[in-house]
């Protein structure tokens, strides 16, 4: 089967100037075709490190993918570090050269004698034409291995690759296939995905089920890899029934659904509505809902009551209430949502307050405790919660948990 590596090149890059985007864009057109991209490496301009991770790369997979690194500059090193990896020299093309001196000459601008150096590529490899700039991109095959220099320009390299290399790596590939699928979970922590799912996760099987974890979303990447897209894709939707069978309620979507559209879609289909109540959050639950188009069919009112006279006036929580639990309490997390509910008259309403920190924290009401009460005709369900990291966090984490309850109400 065919893999790739993809071979990230510049300062740049590691100095924290600019975020590699074309490994992510890459890896995923990567898929589509049914090659795995197995490493990435990421260098700075340096001859050495650019043969070296060429080489790297090259031992990992049999298709490798470099950017950056083919600009005019003393810097720009990339063609040298392909012609050293390759064990040739660099030789002009006139051809190119004319190009990139008419580049020039329609913009009615002087070439600089650097950008010369743009016009030599390894002997053996050939140009890729770049239609938005003057850096052409190289390409060459070698002991069954296809190598290829785009620029590191994001919108250069991605015209060059539709246009230039896509076609050639599907001639490269084969007919092999992966099909990737999603499962999208929440409500329990990563170890206990794996502790359920056991030696389904163990590495070398096919699928193989990866695991990502993002502000308590955890992802499962179900990858099957065939000799054709059917089986791959018939092998995939087998793995995935057996993971929902396991899963259970934990599996709130697939692909790249939140929770927040997943909820929407329920809300809507049973024509039910929603308000919420927000002091430690600040807001952040009623952006998730009303960040989903048409969220006004079910989505009515939100407030952020940050103080406690807030809490009393907009909400009608009793000021001795207060008093007594204090602000970030059950008590008063079951007030809030069933004032909001009281007063926008809908189906379901969130009440949602905590000490998301720095400041605030007691040795009894620690930074991460938050309180989460869904109210609806049923009653209060209250949530007590401990969350961990910064306020940044720990606000997400209590609108997704706060979602979740949400959609587990739903279900029923």
């Amino acid at each position: 089967m065919k893999k790739a590596s993809i071979v990230s090149i510049g300062n740049e890059l590691l100095n924290g100037q600019t975020v590699d985007t074309n490994t992510t864009y890459l890896s995923g057109q990567l898929l589509t075709i049914g090659v795995p991209v197995v490493s990435s490496y990421t260098i700075g301009d340096d001859m050495d490190a650019i043969v070296r991770a060429f080489n790297l790369a090259s031992n990992d997979a049999n298709i490798v993918i470099a950017t950056g690194g083919l600009g005019p500059t003393d810097d720009d090193l990339t063609r040298q570090g392909f012609a050293n990896f390759l064990g040739t020299e660099l030789e002009l093309q006139n051809e190119l050269l004319d190009k990139i001196q008419n580049f020039f000459a329609k913009r009615n601008l002087q070439m600089s004698e650097r950008n010369k150096i743009q016009a030599y590529i390894p002997a053996g490899a050939r140009p890729l034409a770049n239609p938005l700039g003057t850096a052409p991109g190289i390409m060459a095959e070698a002991e069954d291995k296809l190598i290829v220099a785009l620029p590191g320009v994001p919108s250069e390299m991605k015209q060059m690759f539709a246009e230039s290399v896509l076609p050639e790596l599907q001639r490269f590939a084969g007919t092999q296939a992966v099909v990737v699928r999603k499962l999208r979970c929440f409500g329990t922590g990563e170890s206990n995905i794996a502790e359920l799912l056991g030696s389904l996760m163990q590495r070398g099987r096919n699928p193989l089920i990866n695991c990502t974890v993002e502000y308590g979303v955890i992802t499962l990447h179900i990858i099957a890899t065939a000799e054709d897209k059917n089986k791959a894709r018939q092998m995939a939707e087998k793995k995935e029934k057996s993971l929902r069978n396991t899963l259970g309620e934990l599996v709130y979507g697939t692909g790249e659904q939140t929770l927040a559209e997943v909820v929407g879609e329920k809300l809507a289909r049973q024509k039910m509505t929603i308000a919420v109540a927000e002091s430690c959050t600040g807001g952040t639950l009623a952006k998730l809902l009303t960040d989903i188009p048409g969220a006004s069919r079910y989505f009515t009112h939100g407030w952020v009551t940050y103080s406690n006279t807030a809490k009393t006036t907009e909400l009608g929580v009793p000021a001795d209430l207060i008093e007594k639990y204090g602000a970030v309490s059950e008590q008063v997390a079951q007030a809030m949502a069933c004032g909001a509910r009281k007063k926008a008259r809908t189906d379901f309403a969130i009440g949602i307050t905590g000490i998301a920190g720095p400041a605030g924290a007691t040795e009894q009401k620690p930074i991460g405790l938050v309180y989460i009460t869904v109210d609806s005709d049923d009653g209060c369900n209250t949530k007590h919660c401990l969350f961990p990291h910064d306020r940044q966090f720990i606000r997400l984490r209590a609108a997704q948990t706060a979602l979740n309850m949400l959609r587990l109400e739903l279900n029923i």
